[in-house]
């Protein structure tokens, strides 16, 4: 696997979880429509376009860990925010993660230890068979 692959395989794996995450979670198919409405998604009261901001700033260790500190992996809402902050780190350029200190492989430990710790652990073997 050269490093173009491996950091589609990333990005695959990532929005799959997303994606499935989503589904499972809200009974529902994930389309990016239901991002239109950004602000239900957010972390104790802090919205996702908070989070947002901040990793478009570089401040995306910052913002990881306020994310994390604030976290409620028993809180549908909560995790479904962090999936959502993690697939819009992926969607950042290498470079971009990069000069912040960041990588791929962060955002993708990132995501999986979210599904490790919200109970999701058997959806991590199933999409890493998977794809």
């Amino acid at each position: 696997m050269n490093f173009t692959d491996e950091k589609d395989y990333l990005m695959r794996m990532i929005k799959e979880m997303v994606s499935v995450l989503f589904s499972l979670m809200l009974g529902k198919k994930y389309t990016s429509v239901e991002l239109e409405n950004e602000d239900k998604f957010q972390v104790s009261g802090r919205p996702l376009k908070d989070f947002k901001a901040m990793i478009d700033r570089g401040q995306i260790n910052e913002a990881e860990n306020i994310l994390l500190d604030e976290m409620d992996y028993t809180n549908q809402d909560d995790v479904i925010t962090a999936a959502l902050f993690y697939q819009y780190l992926c969607e950042k350029e290498e470079g971009f993660l990069q000069e912040h200190q960041y990588s791929k492989e962060e955002v993708l430990f990132g995501a999986k230890d979210l599904l490790e710790k919200s109970g999701y652990h058997d959806l991590l073997e199933i999409l890493q068979e998977k794809i």
